[in-house]
């Protein structure tokens, strides 16, 4: 099968091409020149003008022995001239030859001998400047030898996505050989990659804006037993003339790269989750569902956490909290941060107080940590939750008939040593009341204003009766992107009836305003 779209056609045909400058010829500058049987010039290129500098109206009808060549060349051109006529083959070869301005000129000549249907002959040369040509040969040795040698995978692909070459490298990658590649479509010789491959090329061809440095994964006939993974840049190919001749892809296997990031990943993962409570306590008059998800990226995992908390006289502390920084350091001080509010929640103290402490505990860390963190107690004996900011996004408070509302509470500053002052609100939480916490990872966007977010946060929450969990996974699937560069901790808890017969007794501490 041979190369298709604007590179031929499924016959070995050349297809037709823009009648626009800016091919190979042009580049070369070919210059025709037509000389009857006695050596006269009949036809002179605009191309003859710009390499010899004499104007068509000047060059025809003279004999070209006399306009071109150097007395001392005169009777070489005049042997071979007679040799190509009397039907000795075409002749080839690199002449001086002298310029309208009185210079010397390297040419490359090729003559040949014409007969028109009146029988009469003719001489055709087509001539270029030598030092064009050379540049032109040195060119593509070097892009031939480049192309060949790189260890980066290239193909050429035409407009319809069928390789037109690949060289040895792609080659190897792949695991099939260059003449299987030539004509065939992207899919059928690499059936198993993502079809977002395909999907890139395409707006690439569209668009002509290049493409670099896309992580793609999947298998191929090298290796079909095993996963790999590939950074692959794409860019449009055009001719000089502008016109779209495909599509080149640069290939990279990042396998053992992707495999150590997966493995960095897989460590991530497993302390943070170790440090998160899974599943969370149900606690008496408290319902509460919660996720954690992670960034794509093993290096962009942070230190997102939520908590749960029993305390004394049947009160339960909700935690939501973000370590600035990724990776396994901001998931160690995450680990220590979780452990430090556990601790100071066992003091029965006031929110604020919690953070106060935990401000200094922050600063004290090894490392500058920046963390936010929102902390509620909720108590089911004054249905009442009193809740604390630091430097965090606000809660949403949902209740029975719908009515749902972003807390307007004093956002106080990040944890880290800041030493500013914290303050704690006090709610009504009644029966049936929902309270979201979440880190900014579900909201923050690089495209939109946080604003715009959080008024879409409260648009999902528009069902009160929807349980706990499938709000928790409503409000991922609907909020959170595709390749999203930020972990998430979402913690949602609904008030609940005091069970029938269970002891009660107000317990309470008063509240800052």
């Amino acid at each position: 099968m041979g190369p298709t779209g604007s590179f031929g056609d499924d016959r070995g045909q050349t297809a037709t091409a823009s009648a626009s400058s800016g091919g190979l010829l042009d580049v070369l500058g070919v210059a025709a020149v037509l000389l009857d049987a006695e050596g006269r010039i009949v036809l002179w290129s605009p191309q003859a003008e710009d390499l010899f500098g004499h104007s068509a109206e000047e060059a025809v009808g003279q004999y070209a022995g006399r306009l071109l060549v150097r007395k001392d060349q005169v009777e070489v051109v005049l042997d071979t001239f007679a040799r190509v006529m009397a039907g000795g083959g075409s002749w080839a070869g690199v002449f001086p030859v002298r310029h309208k301005d009185g210079s010397t000129l390297l040419v490359e000549f090729r003559n040949m001998r014409l007969q028109d249907d009146q029988g009469d002959y003719y001489a055709l040369g087509l001539a270029t400047d030598q030092a064009t040509v050379r540049q032109v040969e040195r060119d593509l040795a070097l892009s031939a030898r480049l192309v060949t040698q790189t260890p980066i995978g290239l193909g050429v692909l035409d407009t319809d996505l069928r390789y037109v070459s690949v060289n040895p490298a792609e080659e190897r990658m792949n695991g099939v050989p260059a003449a299987e590649h030539v004509g065939r479509h992207v899919h059928e010789v690499l059936p198993f990659l993502d079809p977002s491959f395909e999907g890139t090329m395409r707006k690439v061809l569209a668009t002509g804006t290049p493409v670099s440095d896309q992580y793609t994964v999947g298998r191929t006939p090298a290796d079909p037993d095993n996963e790999h993974a590939w950074s692959i840049s794409f860019h449009r190919l055009e001719a000089p003339n502008g016109e779209v001749l495909g599509v080149v892809t640069s290939s990279v296997d990042v396998t053992e790269r992707h495999r150590a990031v997966e493995e960095q990943r897989r460590t991530v993962l497993t302390l943070q989750r170790s440090l998160l409570p899974h599943p969370p306590p149900q606690r008496p008059g408290l319902a509460v569902a919660s996720r954690y998800q992670p960034a794509q990226a093993a290096s962009e995992i942070g230190g997102d956490w939520f908590d749960v908390i029993a305390l004394g006289g049947d009160k339960t502390a909700l935690v939501v909290g973000d370590v600035m920084g990724s990776g396994v350091s901001a998931a160690a001080t995450m680990g220590q941060l979780r452990t430090a509010t556990r601790t100071l929640a066992g003091l029965d103290l006031d929110p604020a107080q919690v953070f106060q402490h935990l401000d200094h505990i922050t600063e004290d860390l090894q490392q500058e940590t920046i963390a936010t963190c929102v902390y509620a107690v909720y108590d089911p004996h004054s249905a009442q939750c009193h809740v604390s900011l630091a430097g965090h996004l606000p809660p949403v408070l949902l209740h029975p008939d719908g009515k749902r509302e972003l807390l307007d509470l004093p956002t106080g500053a990040p944890l880290g040593g800041c030493g500013v002052a914290f303050d704690t609100t006090r709610l009504d939480f009644a029966p049936g009341d929902q309270l979201v916490l979440y880190t900014d990872g579900l909201v923050e966007t690089r495209d939109q204003p946080i604003d715009a977010r959080l008024d879409t946060l409260l648009e999902f929450l528009d069902d009160p009766t929807r349980s706990l969990d499938d709000t928790c996974d409503l409000l991922l699937d609907s909020l959170r992107h595709p390749g999203v560069h930020d972990d998430v901790a979402l913690l949602i808890a609904r008030a609940g009836p005091w069970p029938a017969g269970a002891p009660r007794g107000p317990r309470d501490w008063p509240a800052r305003p």
